[in-house]
């Protein structure tokens, strides 16, 4: 079954009970069980509900793991994750990770005696020469975020192998649609499903898929007793939204691929990021490890002037945080994404101030061209 197809027919597509045509919501707290002796599958929400783990198998089956799970937001997910660790752990960063996992690295799990190194991972002699005894994990965005830098996934994974390294991935920006890094290797793979998953601008929620089974023990053990699960209605809505991911993916992919060309011969854009350019330094294995550069580009322009009137100027790109929606977003990486960021470690990334990220919707490509074209050159 090619992908596209398991995206509707994942396993959840028809309700055993009603045979509707919908997994149900199931707006409950907890179960009523049989005896003391024998308990049901569902006791308590937290731990389990049946429509979040419709999306959990879902997830699952989309990525090709074992088990999958579904947190309250994306970075309830990370810092889900990340609770795999223990005090004393090391871990390898890919340096422009978003803000908030930088973040979070830096504010929360470093007080819990977690560290984390941050490097150019694009050349994986820096993930080797950052490499300590006391190295963990290798945790990964390939596209980065918002620089979409390329890290060679497969290459990541026998590095790790070689030293009995975790890998993780966040794969918000490709989707299993374009790119299934457990394939690969990689151990766990990381969503925000609030962005293309969803992709309706209307929830928050994160998601987590394991490629073996110990693994989902040990992070199914974390999601119960920390609790950060996402709930029924939300999940409802992801999985509603997941159903049309394979259309959503291609359209605003090609109209990504026919603005990023555009943008790259404007005088006034001094440089765009995109995997889909043939220019881009890591197009050639981007192309090897996933089906599509994706719909996100970033851009930086000539002045700080004209970054201001790109950002409040269009008319068919909201400017907004997050991304993945079916209209076009348009965010400021250094007070959005990155604000979580010292403004040194920002400028040493490349987040400069004159950098914007544009996450293409289904509008059509020629009115997003022309719209970018009024603001950039009017």
């Amino acid at each position: 079954m090619k992908l596209g197809t398991k995206i509707i027919h994942s396993g959840h597509t028809i309700d055993p009970y009603t045979k509707g045509l919908s997994v149900p919501i199931y707006q409950v707290s907890t179960f009523a069980q049989e005896s003391v002796d024998h308990f049901g599958k569902y006791d308590y929400a937290r731990s389990g509900n049946p429509t979040r783990e419709a999306l959990e198998e879902t997830i699952a089956a989309l990525e090709n793991g074992s088990r999958g799970f579904a947190f309250a937001s994306g970075m309830a997910a990370i810092s889900s994750a990340l609770l795999l660790f223990s005090a004393g752990d090391h871990l390898i960063v890919c340096e422009d990770v978003y803000g908030g996992t930088f973040r979070v690295l830096t504010s929360l799990f470093s007080r819990l005696g977690i560290e984390a190194t941050f490097v150019d991972t694009t050349d994986l002699s820096n993930v080797r020469a950052a490499l300590r005894p006391n190295t963990k994990a290798l945790y990964l965005e390939t596209p980065s975020n918002p620089l979409l830098k390329i890290t060679d996934l497969h290459g990541a994974v026998q590095l790790a192998k070689e030293h009995g390294l975790l890998t993780l991935v966040d794969n918000t920006f490709m989707t299993p649609y374009l790119q299934r890094p457990l394939e690969l290797g990689c151990d766990i793979v990381l969503h925000s499903g609030t962005k293309f998953l969803n992709g309706h601008s209307d929830v928050i929620s994160g998601l987590a898929v394991v490629r073996d089974q110990e693994l989902g023990n040990r992070l199914s053990f974390v999601q119960n007793a920390f609790g950060a699960v996402l709930g029924p209605q939300d999940s409802w809505l992801v999985l509603r939204g997941v159903k049309t991911l394979k259309v959503r993916m291609e359209e605003s992919q090609r109209s990504a691929i026919a603005v990023a060309g555009w943008l790259a011969e404007q005088q006034r854009v001094r440089e765009v990021f995109y995997p889909g350019l043939p220019d881009h330094p890591g197009a050639e294995v981007h192309a090897r490890q996933s089906s599509g550069p994706g719909a996100v580009l970033s851009f930086k322009l000539e002045s700080l002037e004209l970054t201001r009137r790109v950002l409040e100027g269009l008319e068919l790109a909201a400017f907004a945080v997050s991304l993945g929606g079916v209209e076009s977003i348009i965010s400021y990486p250094a007070k959005m994404s990155h604000a979580a960021m010292p403004p040194h470690e920002r400028e040493a990334r490349g987040v400069t101030d004159n950098l914007v990220r544009l996450s293409v919707g289904l509008e059509e490509a020629a009115d997003l061209i022309a719209d970018l074209d009024r603001v950039i050159n009017g």
